[in-house]
């Protein structure tokens, strides 16, 4: 048995795409949705999907890992909405699952290495640190689980990972617009992992996160990773990838601030 497992909040835009590409494959869809209000939901339904209905959280792997935990199947991928999976990866998968089904797993990796092709502002990028970006997504069950302790964490696997072949195209940024949103999000998170750490506003932490992070990741992304390869899409990305340590630690003066008013009324 195939089980194919998704965390959704408002993917109507991207679903079916996401499930076309691999529904001829899946035994079982097993969707954890968090409170969409679009029609995610009448669209997993469609594809024939169980939904486990919760609420949308921060970190949304712990969403994943619901769906995960839900599935039936020898054999497990763990798909996102924005995410399709091309020709060879889906023969990859198809005959991957015939030898599991003939209990042909004798010197079978218990999970294996995913490819990804990332889409930034009209093109795959190819350089940049962005490809070939790999993702632990399939395995067998029983054998891999999220820690859930971030948004961009690998799956802890028990046993030896693989690559499988093929690749996920992963349209997480459609258009510029749709990664503000996400470096919004992303940004918030990452401010209140910091104030959980109890990273203080200071000198030393501001010439960190305003210059010596931003410097550092864009010069690593764009001159050590190439990223001037991919022309102003990968400048772009670059420069952005930087600012993420700006934006973060302004949201953590902000949530300082909030509480220092709180205590003075």
């Amino acid at each position: 048995m195939f089980s194919v497992v998704l965390a959704t909040h408002n993917e109507a835009a991207n679903l079916a795409k996401c499930l076309d590409a691999i529904k001829d494959l899946a035994d079982e869809i097993i969707i954890a949705d968090g409170e969409s209000t679009d029609d995610t939901v009448k669209i997993a339904l469609h594809y024939g999907a169980k939904i486990i209905n919760t609420t949308n959280k921060a970190n949304f792997h712990i969403n994943k890992q619901l769906a995960m935990d839900a599935a039936q199947g020898d054999l497990i991928l763990q798909l996102d909405a924005d995410e399709v999976v091309d020709e060879e990866l889906h023969q990859f998968i198809k005959n991957l699952h015939e030898q599991i089904r003939q209990k042909n797993t004798t010197d079978l990796p218990a999970a294996w290495w995913l490819k990804r092709k990332n889409w930034f502002m009209g093109k795959f990028l190819r350089k940049g640190g962005q490809y070939p970006d790999p993702v632990i997504r399939l395995y067998q069950r029983g054998k891999a689980k999220l820690p859930q302790k971030d948004v961009h964490e690998q799956m802890a696997v028990e046993g030896k990972v693989g690559w499988a072949g093929g690749h996920l195209l992963h349209y997480s940024n459609p258009t510029f617009a749709d990664y503000l949103r996400k470096f919004n999000t992303y940004t918030n998170f990452k401010a209140a992992q910091l104030y959980e750490q109890k990273i203080p506003i200071s000198v030393l932490n501001s010439a960190n996160y305003f210059f010596f992070k931003p410097l550092a990741t864009f010069f690593s992304l764009y001159l050590r990773h190439r990223g001037y390869v991919d022309g102003v899409p990968g400048f772009t990305f670059a420069l952005f990838s930087g600012l993420h340590h700006v934006f973060a630690y302004l949201k953590l003066w902000e949530i300082y601030e909030k509480h220092r008013l709180r205590s003075v009324k």
